[in-house]
């Protein structure tokens, strides 16, 4: 199978840990594909007419996307449990990954927004962005003591990914203040292997 990876993409990082926790890592070839919103990678039309990262193409030439999908489809072929059978605890994994994502979603706009020129960003955006922001923190603050007692899961990865975005991009947003549960679960979140291994790279070719 072939990735089309980034060493920075949130989305991505949701699927290598995935791959690393199924033990499948060998199984699948990494192709660094570059992707920016003002210069889309017209290579990458052939195999997602989003031209988005990730896309994981299988050996039959079957092209998969987004991470969601991705992520499931790994996890049924491992068999590695990250997507739980039973129905309820199914749901809340499903639930806490379309948090995480949709979090992603707001990072990633708030941060285009932000990277503008003063006098081309749009005030009622920033606040758009900052009061979604503050909303997810504070669900996930009271969250975070179901979060420590939960087995290890995609909605645990996509919230993960997420807060670890926040201190990639937002190292000037002190998100921990005012939730420390929170920033404990993350900080155990970040001590597993899979997770340590992911981690965001600058210098990456």
């Amino acid at each position: 199978m072939k990735l089309h990876w980034s060493p920075r993409s949130p989305f991505v990082r949701k699927v290598m840990i995935v791959l690393y926790e199924a033990g499948i890592e060998d199984r699948v070839q990494c192709v660094r594909t570059p992707v920016a919103m003002d210069k889309p990678n017209l290579d990458l039309v052939r195999d997602n007419p989003l031209i988005k990262l990730p896309t994981l193409v299988l050996d039959d030439g079957t092209a998969i996307y987004d991470s969601r999908v991705i992520c499931a489809y790994l996890d049924g072929l491992a068999g590695a449990g990250l997507l739980p059978a039973e129905p309820r605890a199914r749901l809340t994994a499903e639930r806490r990954q379309a948090l995480g994502d949709g979090l992603l979603d707001v990072l990633l706009l708030f941060r285009q927004e932000r990277n503008k020129p003063p006098a081309r960003q749009t005030p009622e955006w920033l606040d758009a962005f900052a009061l979604k922001l503050d909303a997810v923190l504070k669900a996930l603050e009271q969250e975070a003591p179901a979060l420590r007692e939960t087995r290890f899961d995609l909605g645990l990865i996509a919230i993960g990914c997420a807060l670890s975005y926040l201190d990639y991009r937002y190292a000037d947003l002190p998100w921990r203040d005012g939730h420390p549960a929170l920033a404990t679960w993350h900080r155990e979140f970040c001590a597993r292997p899979s997770v340590a291994r992911t981690a965001p790279d600058d210098a990456a070719a």
